[in-house]
């Protein structure tokens, strides 16, 4: 059994103490696929560090999170860039709009997420999509550049049935995490309409830990948790679970 986990920050300081035991147990529990967001400029040494200590399965992207837009955002949109230009990364991400802890700068990230979606289409990239009290705000710029060459996924997805479909229909893969764990996410009242073809397994590691550790340090070996919820709601086995999920984390990121 492989399980993919699609959105983790390992490098995150909240590993420094125990990473190598961390992604033992991962390995162990069968998460052997490691999908690596990128934050802003400020963490991008560590997340490099993190792919040389632990080569084999992990997977980086490169992007400015939308928290990170501020008065200097076009010095980080510099850095992305200059990255892109460096190395090769699996996708753009994670990026998007949050309207959760400050609208300050919503026209800033409005532009940002505008620009890195464009860039993904020019290096034929998917995104990784970041939506928090911004729905409207994302779907409107996924509207104005909808096409072939965007696809993606949509990071932690919370919303409801009808936003669902609709991000499926701009190419978009569900990022599923703990929150289907919670007993007021809602989510799982109707995921079962949604076809696993358009699911895609995460945890947001060290963020958002599936029921029974909610509250606590997430790490990637709950993806188990988070699998299981799902062959429980589609009425399967976690195997099937892990095969379909990993089968559709292949076809957007190519690997």
């Amino acid at each position: 059994m492989i399980l993919t986990d699609t959105h983790t920050h390992l490098y995150s300081e909240k590993f420094d103490l125990d990473r190598a035991l961390v992604m033992q147990r991962a390995k162990a529990s069968g998460v052997t696929r490691f999908f690596v967001p990128a934050i802003d400029s400020s963490y991008t040494k560590r997340m490099l560090a993190f792919k040389q200590e632990f080569s084999e399965g992990v997977f980086l992207m490169m992007g400015l999170h939308p928290t990170s837009v501020k008065e200097t955002y076009q010095d980080e949109l510099a850095h992305v860039k200059k990255m892109l230009q460096k190395q090769p990364f699996v996708a753009i991400g994670e990026i998007g709009i949050d309207l959760y802890w400050d609208k300050t700068f919503l026209k800033e990230q409005q532009e940002v997420f505008k620009t890195q979606i464009q860039w993904a289409k020019e290096l034929n990239l998917p995104i990784v999509i970041h939506c928090r009290d911004a729905f409207d705000e994302v779907f409107e710029i996924l509207e104005e550049e909808k096409g072939a060459k965007l696809r993606g996924i949509f990071h932690c997805f919370t919303g409801n049935l009808e936003q669902a479909k609709k991000a499926i229909s701009y190419n978009m893969k569900l990022g599923i995490g703990g929150v289907v764990t919670f007993k007021n996410g809602k989510i799982d009242r109707f995921l079962q309409q949604i076809s696993l073809e358009h699911i895609v397994l995460e945890t947001d590691a060290p963020y958002l830990a599936p029921v029974p550790y909610r509250g606590k340090r997430n790490e990637s070996a709950y993806l188990t948790r988070i699998a299981e919820k799902l062959a429980e709601i589609y009425t399967t086995d976690i195997e099937n679970i892990a095969k379909i999920t990993t089968k559709n984390s292949k076809m957007v990121f190519g690997v």
